[in-house]
């Protein structure tokens, strides 16, 4: 967390499924504005824990960290299955909420949810997935969807490190509208685990003034984040602080 002046329009950043906040080192190292890295509920505790949180748990947990936050006004910066958390943050404090910044996030629509947000057939197929074996996918996936553009060691430390999330976030609709602020989506070209076709219907779905690209694949934030942190600065300067 990063105070620094309480009038400067800051950063909340969200991660995806199965990270920690520090996913989002690199690009706020230098961030010459205040930011703010949510964490989620009951991550040191063992995968049990988690398995009867919900979605409101989440969120209720994402809304108390904020509002011990002094800073006025931030946009939200949501990554992949954050998306669907940023919404419902964004309706829970809409008065500090300056823009909203989607990085390869899922963006479902009102009363949609994440599974939702999926072609039909792998829509079903995720849930039944979800169901029987969890929310942790086996070694070659997370490799192949997550870490096509990483180092090795990028790739072992996320294997490794990956933190299964509570079924019940997946599936629960989310009741949440799009916010009426200046709104952002990044596109990941090389991205194998949210591909364009879905990439495009999340567009669509945000309805964003602006659209920029980033040459990578689902965590920009690992492989690119001076990229990610100039187009993040762009959108604040040219979008956000001209309203």
């Amino acid at each position: 967390m990063e105070n620094r002046s309480e009038k400067l329009t800051g950063f909340v950043f969200i991660h995806g499924a199965g990270f920690e906040e520090k996913i989002w080192n690199d690009v706020v190292e230098g961030l010459d504005h205040p930011w703010f890295l949510i964490k989620y509920p009951f991550r040191e505790k063992e995968k049990n824990s988690r398995l009867d949180l919900h979605l409101e748990d989440y969120v209720t947990y994402i809304v108390k960290q904020l509002k011990t936050w002094e800073v006025e006004s931030f946009i939200i910066v949501a990554h992949s299955l954050g998306g669907v958390f940023a919404l419902r943050l964004a309706e829970e404090l809409p008065d500090r909420v300056a823009g909203f910044a989607a990085v390869g996030a899922a963006i479902p629509k009102n009363g949609g949810s994440y599974v939702s947000i999926l072609p039909f057939p792998k829509r079903r197929l995720s849930s039944v997935i979800l169901k029987k074996w969890g929310t942790k996918p086996p070694e070659s996936a997370i490799r192949k969807g997550l870490c096509n553009d990483l180092s090795e060691n990028q790739a072992a430390a996320i294997v490794e490190g990956f933190i299964p999330e509570a079924f019940h976030v997946y599936t629960e609709r989310t009741e949440s509208g799009i916010p009426p602020v200046p709104r952002l989506y990044v596109k990941l070209t090389k991205d194998r685990e949210f591909n364009k076709a879905l990439q495009k219907k999340m567009i669509k779905n945000l309805s964003p003034q602006s659209v920029q690209q980033l040459e990578t694949g689902h965590l920009p934030m690992l492989s690119d984040p001076e990229g990610l942190r100039r187009i993040l600065l762009t959108f604040l300067n040219d979008e956000v602080s001209m309203r």
